[in-house]
């Protein structure tokens, strides 16, 4: 087990390594930020000393080593536009991020498990056709067409809900949030809805697969010879065992949703991570860019190993590569 954790952590930082020279490489080919943050009517000794500033005078294969140096030492380089380190201001709006991408898997959680679940034990009804149908829809249409039909019927027409920002917060251990005043919760509705149709469909469609296949099994048969009433043989003999790929998803779909919301952030005005990045790639804001980047890729990885060291846990075969003893 200890051998299989250790294996795992080493891939991941090595992929950490590979991307960040990756990032590095792709952001640092891309335009000059220096065209973007100096004045036009600037002197070239002003442009020159902009540049030293910047570490943008030294060839490129030395910043990368200084870059991972600094990174070492968790440092990412200070924003170009804000004038401070880019961990600070990723970390001050990352709780926004969160919050939404956690009330958005809730909802995914509460609308895809009851409806895939409908779904699998009434295929044929007219209302499970009506289920699925809506899940290709979620799968089709666009965040950002999605969010502006939300807020044109909620918003413009309905005035019913706010057309965005992240409304009154609470403070809780130093860190704003939303979901702990009416208000915010109000303003965090309508983006943490468009975020999660994505999942609601994939969860639907994985407990309705899960549903019809696991009712063909021994044990749902024997159960129901035995007499056990329908809710008992539905909500602890086949839940609990659809619930496994289900809870892989969930845990997969989360790290997707961070780093996904940056369409909904932008549409709904949220002040998360998401929005800062696609204003950051608009003003060049390389440090900001490639730590935002590395964050998204940490969160991945991290969620991956975890997913495989429960995996090798729930599973021995896993680890032991398959092998047969």
């Amino acid at each position: 087990m200890l051998l299989f954790i250790v294996k795992r952590v080493t891939i991941g930082v090595f992929l950490i390594f590979l991307v960040a020279f990756l990032v590095f490489c792709g952001v640092y080919a891309v335009g000059n930020p220096v065209d973007i943050l100096i004045s036009p009517l600037a002197t070239q000794e002003e442009v020159q000393q902009t540049i030293k500033a910047m570490g943008l005078d030294l060839p490129l294969h030395r910043q990368f080593f200084r870059f991972l140096g600094n990174t070492l030492q968790g440092n990412l380089g200070n924003s170009f536009i804000h004038s401070e380190p880019a961990v600070d201001i990723i970390l001050r709006r990352l709780p926004a991020t969160l919050e939404i991408a956690f009330f958005a898997m809730l909802l995914a959680i509460l609308m895809g498990i009851p409806l895939g679940l409908f779904a699998g034990l009434n295929p044929n009804s007219t209302r499970s056709r009506g289920i699925m149908a809506g899940s290709i829809l979620c799968f089709s249409l666009p965040n950002f067409w999605i969010g502006l039909l939300v807020i044109m019927v909620f918003a413009v027409n309905l005035g019913i809900l706010p057309t965005g920002g992240r409304g009154e917060t609470v403070d809780l251990f130093g860190i704003p949030f939303s979901f702990l005043t009416l208000n915010g919760l109000k303003h965090m509705l309508m983006p943490a809805f468009t975020l999660s149709l994505f999942q609601i469909a994939l969860i639907i469609r994985l407990t309705r697969s899960g549903t019809r296949e696991t009712l063909n099994m021994d044990y749902i048969l024997y159960a129901r010879a035995r007499g056990l009433s329908r809710q008992r043989v539905v909500f602890v003999h086949l839940l609990k065992n659809i619930l496994i790929p289900v809870v892989t998803v969930v845990g997969l779909g989360l790290a997707d949703l961070i780093a996904f919301a940056t369409v909904t952030e932008k549409v709904f005005s949220w002040p998360g991570v998401g929005r800062l990045f696609l204003d950051s790639v608009v003003n060049m804001d390389r440090p900001v860019i490639i730590a935002y980047v590395m964050m998204i890729v940490m969160i991945f990885i991290g969620v991956n190993m975890l997913v495989d060291i429960v995996y090798s846990i729930l599973d021995p075969r896993i680890r032991l590569g398959g092998r047969k003893h």
